[in-house]
């Protein structure tokens, strides 16, 4: 005999139809669809108070708070703003610690570089250009991070801002790649090799975070969102 296919939970199958359709933060995204379950989880009880059997209670709660791909757009306009924020600040802590350590490499080895190639010195000054860039770009993230904060408890938050976060975090990530390799370098030529590659190690590092958030700022900027109410 074929075992009895398992119904699968109405509750449940919402929950996890909603779950694909959003991206962001994981903790916010869990609490999200954790408060989703709960209400309804409620409703069902309410229904059963009444009566109605439970599968069929099921059915109604979840028909009674719309379909996943109509409660999407309000979850993640919340998520959106959330990632942005992250990436804005990601990019606010990160670049100016890279540039931090650059700044004390360039005056540990300015005995150094001044007596060396002329290849040490255009590494020296493409890397300090570079996270200059980055730098540049953390500043426009910063100033996302505050529209999205304080200012936008009292201001609509722009429609763009998520996106243009994205890309100012990706600008910074990709100027800090270009950092790390011209510092890598510069330690090759052994040019205070031992503050370069910490110095090096740092910009790495800091791209490494900087750019996996704009990612996923980028996914989040690129799906619809619930236009705010003004």
């Amino acid at each position: 005999m074929t075992a009895p296919t398992e119904v699968p939970d109405p509750v449940d199958a919402h929950v996890a139809a909603l779950s694909a359709l959003l991206r962001g933060p994981r903790r916010l995204t869990a609490r999200m669809l954790d408060e989703l379950r709960d209400g309804l989880t409620d409703a069902v009880a309410a229904h059963r108070r009444d009566g109605v059997p439970p599968g069929r209670a099921a059915e109604l709660a979840v028909r009674a708070f719309g379909a996943p791909e109509e409660l999407a757009p309000a979850f993640q306009r919340e998520l959106t703003i959330a990632q942005a924020r992250r990436t804005a600040r990601s990019a606010a802590l990160a670049v100016p610690f890279a540039a931090a350590c650059w700044l004390l490499l360039r005056t540990a080895g300015s005995g150094a570089w001044a007596a060396a190639s002329g290849a040490s010195h255009a590494l020296a000054l493409t890397s300090g250009l570079l996270l200059g860039v980055a730098a540049a770009a953390s500043a426009l993230a910063g100033v996302g991070l505050a529209l999205s904060g304080p200012l936008g408890r009292r201001l609509p938050t722009p429609a763009r801002l998520p996106s243009a976060v994205a890309w100012a975090g990706t600008a910074a990530g990709l100027a800090l790649a270009g950092a790390t390799v011209a510092l890598s370098l510069l330690a090759l030529l052994g040019a205070v090799w031992p503050a370069a590659v910490a110095a090096g190690a740092v910009a790495a590092a800091s791209h490494g975070v900087v750019a996996s958030s704009a990612r996923a700022c980028r996914r989040c900027a690129r799906l619809p969102v619930e236009p705010a109410h003004t």
